[in-house]
């Protein structure tokens, strides 16, 4: 019998989503409920910063991003990170602003692009191709 831990091992190795549970005696029912729990598998990548743009909910200063190989737009990432090393990234970003566009982009006009030479290591959902669940972690090595 396979435990719940090591199908979770098994798709964190796949780099899938995740898993998602139900309690055992719960009939199943359409919909949000309780006896139901998704776990998410998150994985750490690398990406180039292109510039800055705002949530459109909440209003949060998020990272646009790209791959590093071929600046291909990768998704945007909360800038979590705090005191120095938040300041420092803003400080690097502010240095970096250009008034040329890095990417085709449907984002609003808060965005500020920047030339792109910042790195920053991003903690995200795995399993798509798409940045999801998107934070910046810090700086790339």
């Amino acid at each position: 019998m396979v435990t719940g831990a090591a199908l979770f091992r098994a798709c964190a190795e796949q780099e899938l989503e995740g898993i998602v549970s139900k309690h055992s005696l719960a009939p199943y029912r359409s919909g949000r409920s309780r006896t139901w729990l998704k776990t998410k598998c998150f994985t750490e990548s690398t990406f180039v910063v292109v510039g800055t743009d705002r949530d459109r909910k909440t209003g949060a200063l998020m990272a646009l991003l790209a791959h590093s190989d071929g600046l291909n737009y990768a998704g945007a990432a909360f800038i979590t990170l705090s005191g120095d090393e938040r300041k420092e990234f803003l400080a690097q970003v502010e240095r970096l602003t250009t008034s040329w566009t890095a990417l085709k982009s449907s984002r609003g006009t808060d965005v500020k692009w920047c030339e792109p030479s910042l790195t920053v290591r991003v903690k995200h959902l795995a399993g798509s191709k798409v940045l999801r669940h998107a934070r910046v972690r810090g700086f790339a090595e």
